[in-house]
């Protein structure tokens, strides 16, 4: 099944849970053994517009834990883009050397135009303000695992809910299994994209908006939270006025049920406590780790089956 990964949308219920089971398997299988040579003789490109730790790095060792191997295309001014390489170009090249293309732009789409150009798969490592399915994969997966299963839950999602990706694929991945309820919490200026809440209604998912995530924790069995992200605001003087908004803490923490999980894409700022990191709560360095098995499930099946 070689196919493309552009948003977590393109994905039904049912093959997120055979992700999450293939997840599982080589997770078992790298207790035994470091690598696996599923995916021998294969090459990935990965292609980063934008700065990147936890998902080129992740992407990049699951390639070598399968078995194959990986170019990565310099930065601007150590390629071809220095000389006035256009980004349809630069696709082509990678497609021919190359039999997936993992690529990250700060504009939104550019994943999608990539692969109308490109005839190998293209995974969206993150693009904009828009897309982020490995992402969601990963904390879904996260809470598969934890939790035991993903259906049902009430979920909160805090923090910037308008610029971040992460948020916003989080969120459209939940509503495909039908949590219990969903609290939105976040400054009124970075509210959930209306085109978001219309798929969740569509879903059939009862969500809340609020602005206080205290007077609904008791009753919340995810808790997702986001930075307040500075590079993704047009206008500065935006960014300056909701910065620091939240900060997660053992106090808020007050009445939550003790097998709260929370999560968070990383990087944090100063939304989340360290004093959280010893806690039962903290999922988000499991998380993290979780994402080289997830995406070495996602390319043994887009490029194998």
């Amino acid at each position: 099944m070689r196919r493309d990964v552009l948003s977590i949308m393109d994905f039904s219920k049912e093959e997120l849970i055979a992700l999450f089971e293939e997840t599982k398997r080589i997770k078992k299988e790298l207790e035994e053994r470091t690598t696996l040579n599923y995916l021998r003789g294969y090459v990935m490109a990965t292609a980063f517009f934008e700065p990147s730790t936890r998902t080129k790095l992740s992407f990049q060792t699951a390639m070598l834990r399968m078995g194959g191997e990986f170019i990565d295309l310099p930065p601007e001014e150590a390629s071809s883009r220095a000389k006035g390489e256009n980004f349809a170009d630069t696709i082509k090249m990678l497609e021919s050397y190359a039999d997936v293309i993992v690529i990250r732009h700060k504009l939104e789409g550019a994943a999608r135009f990539a692969a109308e150009i490109a005839e190998v798969p293209v995974i969206n490592g993150g693009d904009g303000t828009r897309d982020h399915p490995t992402q969601a994969m990963i904390d879904l997966f996260t809470i598969f695992e934890t939790l035991g299963r993903v259906e049902g839950l009430t979920i909160g999602v805090i923090g910037d809910l308008k610029y971040g990706r992460a948020a916003r694929s989080f969120v459209l991945g939940i509503s495909k299994f039908k949590p219990k309820k969903l609290y939105l919490v976040s400054p009124p200026q970075l509210s959930l994209h209306d085109d978001v809440k219309e798929i969740i209604i569509e879903n059939g998912v009862r969500f809340e908006e609020l602005t206080d995530l205290k007077q609904v924790i008791a009753d919340i069995d995810v808790l997702y939270v986001t930075r307040i992200q500075r590079e993704r605001f047009p206008d500065p003087l935006e960014y300056e006025r909701v910065k620091g908004s939240y900060r997660v803490g053992l106090d808020i923490l007050s009445g939550a049920k003790s097998e709260l999980v929370i999560l968070h894409p990383l990087p944090r700022v100063d939304e989340l406590d360290l004093s959280l990191d010893k806690t039962p709560y903290a999922k988000y360095f499991v998380q993290a780790k979780n994402g080289v098995p997830v995406r070495m499930a996602l390319l043994k099946t887009i490029l194998k089956g």
